[in-house]
């Protein structure tokens, strides 16, 4: 009888060690899963390219309080928009990024100081950018002596505004357009002054009469207000997390270095000052250095908190 029961007690604990196993089997295999898997991850626009905008959604457990992610060698700080507890991360893709595959790396940190890893490989194709034949003034493709000195002072100054970098975000909601009048050229054209390819096209145009109210595209802080060589009266507006975005050409300013500034506000008049063939807005968008498409950026659609 003590046979017996030391058989089936001998059984039983095995039987336990087997399921504790395979429960640890399991779980191995879950946290493997939720590492790589790519179900929690979502973004937009769906088909990305070259020179685009990416917002990145995922959706955490409760638990999670921080999430970080790295893209293209950029650090990504995503928040929590509070009607669907989603996570967001605004990125963005460089002009000069080839077509290929790209991974994204992401932290979530839990409230109890736990740290986990999601990875997603992600495919970004080459966007067909045209190219088109500018005439400018002389002047503005081969510079004076004194006007290099004005150049090269310009230079300085834009390297230390573009530094800026604020932790926080300041934007919030929907990017909207500036002006209300249709676009003449587009993100990315290949731009050839006076016969010679000098840059791509940065930036989007807006073909508004001079005098025209020009609207920041989200809230944030005035960091340059002043006349340039190249760009004309400037405007630049610090949106936070490494996000600018510059108006050029203006003919007037409405807001001063310093400056508070929400979404639509008028922040100054268009004109054709500086490096212009006529009277237009130039608006150029900066994410962590990088270039991005205006255009993209006003049709994604943003967490309303």
């Amino acid at each position: 009888m003590d046979f017996v029961r030391k058989y089936f007690a001998t059984r039983f604990v095995r039987n336990c060690r087997l399921l504790l196993l395979f429960f640890g089997m399991a779980a191995a295999t879950a946290n493997l899963a939720r590492a790589n898997g790519n179900s929690n991850i979502q973004w937009q626009p769906h088909a990305l390219a070259n020179g685009s905008p990416v917002l990145f959604e995922l959706k955490a457990s409760p638990k999670v309080r921080v999430v970080s992610a790295l893209w293209m060698g950029h650090s990504v700080s995503f928040f929590r928009s509070t009607p669907n507890k989603g996570w967001y991360g605004l990125a963005a893709i460089p002009l000069t990024a080839k077509a290929g595959v790209y991974e994204l790396r992401i932290t979530e940190t839990l409230a109890s100081g736990a740290i986990m890893e999601l990875s997603r490989k992600i495919r970004v194709s080459s966007a067909p950018y045209p190219k088109i034949t500018v005439k400018v003034a002389k002047k503005f493709t081969e510079p004076s002596p004194d006007q290099l000195t004005a150049i090269s002072a310009d230079k300085s100054l834009k390297t230390q505004v573009f530094e800026t970098v604020t932790t926080d975000r300041l934007w919030a909601g929907q990017f909207v357009a500036p002006v209300s009048d249709p676009v003449s050229d587009i993100f990315g054209t290949a731009r050839v002054f006076n016969d010679q390819v000098q840059s791509r096209h940065q930036g989007l145009d807006f073909a508004a009469p001079p005098g025209t109210d020009v609207h920041a595209i989200n809230s944030g802080v005035v960091i340059l207000a002043r006349p340039m060589f190249f760009e004309g009266n400037c405007v630049v507006i610090d949106h936070g997390q490494g996000l600018l975005s510059l108006y050029l050409h203006l003919s007037a300013f409405k807001v001063k270095e310093g400056d508070q500034i929400h979404t639509g506000e008028t922040v100054a008049l268009s004109g054709g000052t500086g490096r212009a063939t006529g009277p237009h807005l130039h608006l150029a968008i900066r994410w962590q250095g990088i270039y991005l498409s205006p255009d993209i950026l006003f049709k994604l659609k943003m967490p309303v908190k």
